[in-house]
């Protein structure tokens, strides 16, 4: 009896290990994902079921001892990868289709982030970490990522695309706000579009010229493909470069809650502005020290943001490969994008497609 309860705790900690060790989305996330207040089943006899479980052996003798464990397929439900924003999403659709555990969910979801979520895609490679803790399974390693949810693509994975033979088909499926940050302590509360410009391109460096306080501005960005890093250029720069030299104070951080940490939290110093977005901020991850800026006077509000007020309003998309209309993450995409799947995003507490009417927001 021990000696089976000793090798189930290790095939535990082994598949937590595999669904989350390789899932960088969860490093970027500081709080619970939740049923939320209200929550109800919305999907009903679902197309969308997992597939047969199969016992193997693993490949990994130093963490199964060659025993043998559970691999699930996928069945007719397809392999997600996104951005991390997008997890919440993701979540609620396993609730809905899968009637998985909450204990099982964090693991299932294993987001690989932006860059490499396109990456799977475009590549057709598996994400590969996902796993259903209480079943003590792994899901299919095999299989190829079938549909991507998250920001849009950058100009550099469209040309990789391009390159590769391989048409993407990306579709909006709901709204968010792509907002600047700075310290609570910073009596600045809003800034024109064209003065964010500015300050990313090494014009305007103290703060004192926007009503501020006597400080030179530090200015965080994203790495190059993070997807608020490409909203960045689309939509705030339109093209014009970020300036990058010092002393000007622009630096680059490479994780989203390392520069919401930057910002606000121990390491701030106070003077620094970045930006995230607004659905990051409000469900994934929590800092008491940094607000959100209006900009032109106009905060981002769901109300600002449903009418189209808000200037930097920005679409989530579903993204499959041409050709894949018909298979798996096709068919999940168009179950997205009809009344019962944007039920489910406005469950999840994303701004669904129809609550908007106007286009600014995909200018």
């Amino acid at each position: 009896m021990k000696k089976k309860l000793t090798f189930t705790l290790l095939l535990l900690l082994a598949v937590l290990f595999l669904s989350s060790a390789f899932s960088e989305s969860w490093s970027q996330i500081n709080q619970p994902i939740q049923k939320r207040e209200g929550w109800r089943q919305i999907v009903d006899n679902s197309i969308f079921t997992l597939g047969e479980s199969i016992d193997i052996v693993s490949k990994n003798g130093k963490i199964f001892a060659g025993k043998s464990f559970t691999e699930k397929s996928f069945g007719t439900y397809p392999s997600i990868d996104g951005s991390t924003v997008m997890v919440p999403m993701a979540i609620e659709f396993a609730r809905q289709h899968l009637r998985l555990s909450e204990a099982d969910l964090s693991g299932f979801v294993a987001f690989s982030t932006t860059h490499n979520a396109y990456l799977n895609l475009i590549h057709r490679t598996p994400n590969g970490s996902a796993a259903l803790v209480t079943e003590e399974a792994v899901m299919d390693a095999s299989h190829p990522v079938d549909l991507m949810i998250g920001t849009e693509p950058s100009s550099e994975e469209l040309a990789l695309a391009q390159e590769r033979g391989v048409a993407l088909i990306q579709k909006p499926i709901c709204y968010d706000a792509f907002v600047f940050i700075t310290h609570v302590s910073n009596p600045v509360e809003s800034l024109p579009l064209s003065a964010i410009r500015s300050i990313y391109k090494g014009e305007i460096i103290n703060w004192e010229e926007l009503g501020g306080n006597d400080a030179e501005i530090e200015a965080y960005q994203r790495n190059q493909n993070a997807g608020s890093q490409t909203a960045m250029e689309n939509r705030v720069m339109q093209g014009e470069p970020i300036f990058s030299h010092q002393p000007v104070g622009i630096y680059f951080v490479g994780e989203m809650s390392l520069l919401v940490s930057k910002i606000g939290g121990y390491e701030s110093t106070e003077n620094g502005i970045g930006y995230t977005y607004k659905y990051y901020l409000d469900e994934l991850y929590r800092d008491d020290s940094i607000k959100i800026l209006s900009i032109d006077g106009i905060y981002p509000s769901d109300e600002n943001i449903s009418s189209g007020a808000y200037p930097l309003a920005v679409q989530y998309f579903g993204v499959i490969r041409a050709g894949d209309e018909e298979k798996a993450g096709g068919l999940f995409l168009d179950w997205i994008l009809s009344e019962e799947g944007q039920r489910c995003v406005q469950q999840a507490g994303y701004i669904p497609i129809s609550a908007l009417t106007h286009e600014k927001a995909g200018d």
